[in-house]
């Protein structure tokens, strides 16, 4: 698939707006998502995506965000990783409006990524806290702690991280037919049917 290092091109965006967000602490207040201005600014849903809180904030997201959305545009090539990208994104800052007063980085986008390779690739390994776990047990994970923390206060937008990984996973549902991987799950499921078995004996033995 077309592979044009997009993934690092969209990290090198986010660090650059850290730097002027640093530089310029107005960016910040005119471009996060704000719940109670999205009707009238829309395009908070967007530019919110590429704003980050703190240091720790942009080096987690964009530690993720290179690794595993090179990973899925190596798959699907720029275009579909692109849509991937910004529909889940979009999606998620949608359903933080419903529980934050406001809302910021590209959590919620990365996490579409996530949940587009949980379909792709599920038996992918990755590591989570240092365990290394298959793709699809790890979202399990990552989710199950999203919800934890939307009833313990933590300052993450944990609903935003579950409405991206939702997406994600409805989006690989649509792209698996054509980008998926397929395992065996037992070697019962490799052999070939009794019918074509004997077709085969009949002409060649």
């Amino acid at each position: 698939m077309s592979f044009k290092w997009t993934a690092m091109l969209l990290v090198a965006i986010c660090i650059i707006v850290f730097i002027l967000q640093l530089l310029i602490p107005q960016l910040t207040e005119n471009f996060a998502l704000y719940s109670s201005q999205v009707l009238q600014k829309p395009w908070q849903l967007l530019t919110s995506m590429f704003l980050h809180g703190s240091f720790e904030h942009l080096f987690y997201n964009m530690f993720a965000l290179a690794l595993f959305g090179s990973i899925l545009e190596k798959i699907i090539g720029y275009k579909k990783f692109l849509l991937v990208y910004f529909i889940s994104g979009i999606i998620a800052g949608i359903g933080s409006v419903f529980f934050y007063e406001a809302a910021l980085g590209a959590s919620g986008a990365i996490f579409g990524i996530l949940g587009c390779l949980t379909i792709l690739r599920p038996y992918m390994r990755v590591y989570v806290g240092y365990i290394p776990m298959p793709m699809f047990f790890a979202a399990i994970v990552w989710a199950t702690v999203d919800l934890i923390g939307m009833f313990a206060p933590s300052g993450i937008a944990n609903a935003a991280h579950l409405f991206g990984l939702g997406c994600g996973l409805i989006i690989g549902i649509m792209l698996k037919n054509k980008f998926g991987e397929y395992y065996e799950k037992t070697k019962h499921e490799d052999k070939l049917p009794e019918h074509v078995m004997r077709e085969w004996e009949d002409k060649y033995l």
